[in-house]
């Protein structure tokens, strides 16, 4: 070997062992994300991968780690294979273990089911029904959710068995090729269908299984009534959210005034209210023991502390319906205390990392999900950016005046919200596709209010509820969530509270992702590459325009955008929770009538391009396949070889369909050909692959 050769070989080992030195610590902390990303890909394949095939995987990523241990370059890409097969393992066997979708009859059915859920709405009641029995069939293995009629006043309670007569309805599918997949999250939620009451509700037996989880969901049930017979109105339904994780009762209006505010969080139970919760305990149980000073000298009154903090953490994720967030924090809240009771630091990524890991293993459904998306992102923001701004908050603090402290728990309030407000919100517009601009005004404001007044009096209404005095509390309670609800509908209502912004293709949330966690958990200046990713993720929409023309699955809406705006062609009842989501896709808040009629209408988006044929009612005219695209509501029987032709048969067997017209043709995305065929698509089986589509003249 040459001496420059041998020089530059050893300059770049000395350069590469200082790096390892520098981020010593770090490399494991990918793991987790890496898992996540196993789960992810399993999410993204067209076809259901064989169930042996995870296993499988598992083994030989096990296999592949022990034989590379003592090597350290083998060892580290055996330990990232194995990262990705456990997340995609662990998808698998959670689709292993969920039920197939039960067959939903088209025609009105008798009920008979154990109500192992009563959710409260603005206009009504839901129940979910466990082990339905569908016109006297044998017990699906899935569960049911109906709306009773508003008539039906008759209490309804968690354990008895009842029947009632519906109209079902599978779970909905994607309002566009690529929006959020409501027939997946039913899958692992273990839903088989949703449906109306068509009658009043009959109680057949009162008793119900005796199981834990019946009694839990009673004892929210209960909890949940309680708070709205003291607190009559909006403030009540927040209440029961707050306390017993129901927010069905929230009026759409205060749930769309909390989104546009940037406050939607406070109606998820999630880190803030457990950190408040503990807080509080740890706090309280810590200055009893201390006021006593044979405890405060004898006892480990910090290490009580923190293990009656842990418990009342963990009866408050059982009480609020242990939901993904709560589970989250419940698992950091241990880490937590564990780090407590053994003197380590509390928030650490490596705690983060582990609960990530954890729940990975335990929800892999979740990980393409926002709540999964923005609550760790928050949090991992949290952790690094006051980790790196610690030196100047205790500068701020200076002395510790009551002045300069009150200064900086106001800055720490908004660095709180701004941080996670900062890193959530690209999370947000990939799934929602807008973004709040005074979300840490408002967040200054209401944060307090929750900690300070809210949950505190909704403890002591815990306390106090066996004895009946429970409105004591709940009155001062009801005055914070007013001032909460104030300060939503204020922030909302101001001018650009939202904005609406382009919607992000799915590579795009992959940088995202993978770039944010690059730039925050790397030392070196290395991690300046990963704002990179996050910034060419911020610029992808620019190259995945969204469609011209949209259909919706159950063919009664047309949709068609152009530089004028959007337009529509509705046919029956649309869905509106498509319309909505057209409306966020296409970034506008209003959608105006094609006003076709009966008469086919020629539209052209862009001038020059090609055009489309709307066919309201068959028969197409005569000059029909010059247009580049047919779109039709019925059934149209149509030869045009040259012509894109899309007709109900084609949305009955495809589900939505997307077209992007282009100079140089037209090109067509079905939902089928998007999704594939997993185990929670509901299709016909008949149908085919995907759409062929031929250029247009």
């Amino acid at each position: 070997m040459q001496p420059a050769q041998a020089s530059l070989r050893q300059r770049f080992v000395s350069v590469l062992d200082a790096w390892v030195d520098a981020e010593r610590g770090r490399f494991g902390l990918f793991l987790p994300l890496l898992m996540a990303g196993g789960a992810a890909l399993f999410f993204s394949l067209r076809t259901e991968p064989p169930a042996w095939l995870a296993l499988a995987l598992s083994v030989a990523g096990g296999a592949l780690l022990a034989l590379f241990w003592w090597w350290l370059v083998p060892r580290a890409v055996a330990a990232v294979v194995l990262a990705l097969v456990l997340g995609f393992a662990a998808a698998g066997f959670a689709t292993w273990r969920a039920p197939p979708p039960m067959a939903v009859p088209r025609r009105a059915t008798q009920i008979v089911g154990t109500v192992t859920a009563v959710e409260s709405l603005p206009g009504g009641r839901r129940v979910t029904l466990s082990a339905p029995r569908l016109d006297g069939s044998p017990p699906e293995a899935r569960r049911v959710r109906v709306r009773l009629r508003d008539t039906d006043t008759r209490p309804v309670a968690s354990g008895e068995t009842l029947a009632v007569r519906a109209l079902l309805m599978r779970p909905a599918p994607p309002a566009f090729p690529g929006a959020w997949d409501g027939q997946r999250a039913a899958f692992y939620r273990g839903i088989g269908a949703y449906g109306m009451a068509l009658g009043p509700s009959t109680r057949l037996a009162a008793d119900g299984t005796g199981s834990l989880g019946t009694a839990l969901q009673w004892l929210r049930e209960t909890i949940a009534a309680r708070v709205q017979a003291a607190l009559p109105g909006p403030e009540g339904a927040i209440g029961a959210t707050f306390l017993a994780g129901e927010t069905s009762a929230i009026p759409e209006a205060d749930r769309r005034a909390f989104r546009d505010a940037g406050l939607a969080h406070l109606l998820a139970i999630a880190g803030l209210h457990v950190g408040i919760v503990m807080g509080l305990v740890f706090g309280l149980v810590r200055f009893g023991l201390a006021a006593w000073e044979r405890t405060a000298l004898a006892w480990p009154v910090k290490e009580i502390a923190a293990l009656a903090a842990l418990s009342a953490a963990g009866a408050y994720m059982l009480l609020t319906g242990a939901h993904l967030p709560v589970q989250r924090s419940f698992a950091m809240a241990a880490l937590f205390t564990l780090a407590v009771l053994v003197g380590r630091r509390a928030a650490s990524l490596h705690g983060l990392g582990l609960a990530m890991a954890v729940l990975v293993l335990v929800g892999p459904e979740e990980v393409v999900g926002p709540s999964f998306q923005m609550s760790f992102s928050a949090v991992l923001a949290l952790i690094v950016g006051y980790a790196r701004l610690q030196p100047w908050l205790w500068r701020l603090r200076g002395g510790g005046t009551v002045l300069r402290r009150f200064g900086a728990t106001l800055v720490g309030l908004a660095l709180t919200a701004a941080l996670a407000g900062t890193a959530s919100a690209p999370f947000a517009a990939y799934h929602f596709g807008q973004i709040q601009l005074y979300n840490v005004l408002a967040n200054m404001a209401a944060v307090p209010l929750a900690a300070l007044v809210v949950i505190p009096c909704g403890l002591l209404a815990l306390a106090l509820m066996p004895i009946g005095l429970e409105s004591l509390a709940l009155v001062p309670m009801g005055w914070g969530l007013r001032a909460i609800l104030e300060v939503g509908r204020a922030v909302s209502s101001w001018p650009a509270a939202t904005v609406l912004v382009p919607h992000m293709p799915p590579w795009g949330l992959v940088l995202l992702a993978g770039g944010l966690a690059w730039a925050l958990l790397w030392r070196t200046r290395m991690r300046l590459a990963g704002w990179l990713g996050v910034a060419a993720a911020l610029a992808s929409p620019l190259a995945a325009p969204a469609p011209d023309l949209l259909l919706s699955a159950d063919g009664r809406m047309i949709g068609l955008r152009d530089p004028g705006g959007m337009f529509l062609e509705t046919h029956g009842s649309p869905s509106r929770l498509t319309l909505e989501s057209w409306q966020s896709l296409w970034r506008v808040r209003y959608a105006a009538p094609l006003a076709c009629g009966a008469t086919p209408c020629a539209l052209r988006p862009r001038p020059g391009g090609p055009a489309v044929l709307l066919v309201p009612v068959p028969p197409a005219p005569p000059d029909a396949c010059r247009y580049a695209a047919i779109v039709a509501m019925e059934p149209l029987s149509l030869n045009c070889p040259a012509s894109v032709v899309i007709d109900r048969f084609t949305v009955w067997r495809e589900g939505a369909v997307a077209l992007w017209l282009r100079p140089d043709g037209v090109r067509v995305v079905s939902d089928a050909s998007w999704r594939g065929r997993r185990a929670w698509t509901l299709t016909p089986d008949r149908a085919p692959a995907g759409l062929v589509v031929a250029p247009s003249e």
